[in-house]
C-alpha cells in the first residue's frame, strides 16, 4: 500500500523556492521560479541556528486550564475502568496519576472511540504485535505523576512507512522526558509551549537553548540529550529517521544505572558504592521536576571541549523564519541546506480553505506527513494502476512513498497547516503541471488529447499551492478564459 492514516507525524515536501527576492546569507541560490505575487523565502537565514541568546516567548502556552473528566477517570490508572469519552466536547489522555492534559492537536473522532487507547489503563505495557489497531490512532504511554504522555507511530501501526516514525510527546510544566539517547536521528517541531534542550556530542562539546513554538531540533543517533518544559508546558512531534524505530526501545539514563555493577559505577564516577542507595528503581521516562532557571546561562555547562560551534548546531529557530506567501497559502522549509546537522527535510505547509498543495511527487524520498489543523484529503497514484484517496484530520498522519504522485486538498472551512517531512539533504519535488508545460506541446496534445488552449494555459512555473474556493462542487476552473501568465 502506498499511503495510510494515523494519529501522529509528520511530512511532505517540495524543493519550494523562489527567486523573487535578494536571498538571505548563506541561503540556496538555485531556486525554482514561483507563480506572480509570491513574497518571502523558502529558506531562513544561518542566524537562525543555535542558541538565540534570548529569552523565549512563552504567550502559546500548553497548559490546558478548563476540562471535563468522565466518571472513573480520576480512579487509580491500575483499576482500568471503563472510561466513555463519547460525550466529551474535548477528552484528555488522563488516568489518575498518569498521563496529563493534551493541547492538541486532537482527532477527537478516534480519540472518543478508542479510550483504553488513547487513555490506556495502568495494566497496559508497551504494544501487542499483530493486533489489529484501529486506523489513525496509537498507543499513549502515560509519564508519572501527571507530568505528561507520549503516543507513537512505527511499522507496527503503518507498515508501508519505513524510512520514518514519529512520536508525539506532551511535558506537563516543568517536567522532564528522562536523560536519554537513541538508535535514530530524532527531528522534532515544538506544536505548543516551550522547553529547553541540552546536549553533548562525542568531543565532549556542548549545547543548551530555549525553544517554543514552530522551532525545531535535531539530536543525531547515539547524541545523549535533555528536554525540559519550561513553565507553560510543552507538546512537540519528534520524527525519527528510521520507520522501525520505537519510543520503548530509547536508552535511558536510569536504566544504565539500574543494569550496571554499582561498584563500577563507582569507580567510574570516583565515589563510594552508598552514593547510588538512592537511585530510582524503574525507569522515570517523563517526571515531573523543578523549575529551570529563568536565565540560560545558569545551566550552560561547558567543560574542555567548549560549547558547539553556532555553525554546527542542533537546534533551529524556524518560529522566527518568515514564510514564503503564494496564492492560496504558504510554504517555509528547514533542510540540511540550512540546518546542516539534520538528516531530516521539512516543509510547513499551509493551504487556504478551498486551495490545494499541486500535485507532485518526490524522485528520490518517501514523505512522511503529520497534520496540525484543518481537514484535507490526499489521492496517491501507485504505478501502474492503482490509486487510492484518503481523508485527514488534524493529529493524523499520512505516508506517500517516493515516485509517487499526489495532492492534498483542504477540504474544510479553515486553513490546513500540515508538516511535510523526507528524509533526505534536500526539498526535492516534481510539479506535474509544471512538467506539461515545459514539454511540447505537440508532445502533451497527441499523448493526453487536450486543447491547445488548455495547454497554453498551463504555468511554466512551479505554482506550490494552487487557490480554490470552499464550494467543492465546482468543476470549472477556467480563469476568465484566458492562459495564465507564464
Amino acid at each position: 500500500m502506498a499511503s495510510y492514516t494515523g494519529l501522529l507525524a509528520a511530512c511532505l515536501a517540495a524543493t519550494l523556492i523562489s527567486t523573487s527576492a535578494a536571498a538571505p546569507a548563506s541561503m540556496p541560490t538555485t531556486q525554482a521560479a514561483g507563480p506572480p505575487g509570491a513574497t518571502g523565502q523558502l529558506y531562513g537565514p544561518e542566524t537562525l541556528e543555535g542558541p538565540g541568546g534570548e529569552p523565549v516567548d512563552t504567550a502559546d502556552s500548553a497548559i490546558v486550564s478548563h476540562y471535563d473528566l468522565v466518571p472513573g477517570q480520576q480512579e487509580e490508572a491500575d483499576i482500568g475502568l471503563y472510561l466513555d469519552l463519547s460525550a466529551v466536547r474535548s477528552p484528555q489522555p488522563i488516568r489518575g496519576t498518569n498521563g496529563g492534559t493534551d493541547p492538541g492537536p486532537q482527532n477527537l473522532m478516534y480519540e472518543k472511540a478508542n479510550p483504553d487507547l488513547y487513555a490506556r489503563p495502568g495494566t497496559d505495557a508497551g504494544d501487542v504485535r499483530n493486533a489489529k489497531w484501529p486506523m489513525g490512532l496509537s498507543t499513549n504511554r502515560p509519564g508519572l505523576n501527571g507530568a505528561g504522555f507520549a503516543r507513537q507511530q512505527n511499522t507496527d501501526e503503518l507498515p508501508a512507512a519505513t524510512a520514518m516514525a514519529g512520536v508525539d510527546m506532551r511535558l506537563s510544566p516543568h517536567a522532564y522526558r528522562e536523560l536519554h539517547w537513541h538508535s535514530a536521528g530524532e527531528w522534532s517541531y515544538i506544536l505548543n509551549g516551550s522547553v529547553r534542550v541540552g546536549a553533548m556530542d562525542d568531543l565532549g562539546q556542548t549545547t543548551y537553548d530555549d525553544l517554543t513554538t514552530g522551532d525545531v531540533w535535531f539530536f543525531p543517533a547515539g547524541m545523549p540529550h535533555s528536554i525540559q518544559a519550561l513553565g507553560e508546558g510543552a507538546e512537540f512531534l519528534l520524527v525519527f529517521d528510521d520507520g522501525s524505530f520505537s519510543e520503548d526501545a530509547t536508552a535511558l539514563v536510569s536504566e544504565l544505572f539500574l543494569r550496571t555493577p554499582k561498584q563500577v559505577l563507582a569507580k567510574d564516577l570516583k565515589t563510594d558504592i552508598s552514593a547510588f542507595d538512592n537511585i530510582p528503581q524503574d525507569e522515570l521516562y517523563i517526571f515531573p521536576g523543578t523549575p529551570a532557571p529563568a536565565n540560560l546561562s545558569a545551566q550552560n555547562i561547558t567543560g574542555p571541549g567548549g560549547a558547539i560551534p553556532k555553525n554546527q548546531a542542533y537546534t533551529y529557530h524556524f518560529s522566527d523564519q518568515q514564510p514564503y506567501v503564494v496564492p492560496g497559502g504558504s510554504v517555509k522549509i528547514v533542510d540540511p541546506t540550512t540546518f546542516p546537522v539534520s538528516t531530516i527535510s521539512v516543509a510547513l505547509v499551509t493551504i487556504e480553505p478551498g486551495a490545494m498543495r499541486e500535485i507532485h511527487w518526490h524522485p528520490t524520498s518517501d514523505e512522511w506527513n503529520f497534520f496540525i489543523a484543518g481537514n484535507a484529503r490526499i489521492t496517491i497514484f501507485q504505478a501502474p494502476q492503482a490509486s487510492q484517496t484518503f481523508d485527514y484530520a488534524e493529529g493524523d498522519v499520512g505516508y506517500i512513498s517516493a515516485t509517487e504522485s499526489h495532492y492534498i486538498e483542504n477540504t474544510g472551512d479553515v486553513p490546513v497547516v500540515l508538516l511535510e517531512c523526507l528524509r533526505a539533504p534536500k526539498f526535492t519535488d516534481i510539479s506535474v503541471a509544471q512538467w506539461l508545460s515545459l514539454t511540447p506541446p505537440q508532445v502533451v496534445k497527441d499523448t493526453i488529447h487536450l486543447s491547445d488552449q488548455v495547454i497554453a494555459n498551463i504555468p511554466k512555473y512551479k505554482q506550490y499551492i494552487i487557490p480554490g474556493n470552499t464550494n467543492y462542487t465546482t468543476t470549472n476552473f477556467t480563469v476568465n478564459g484566458n492562459a495564465t501568465p507564464s
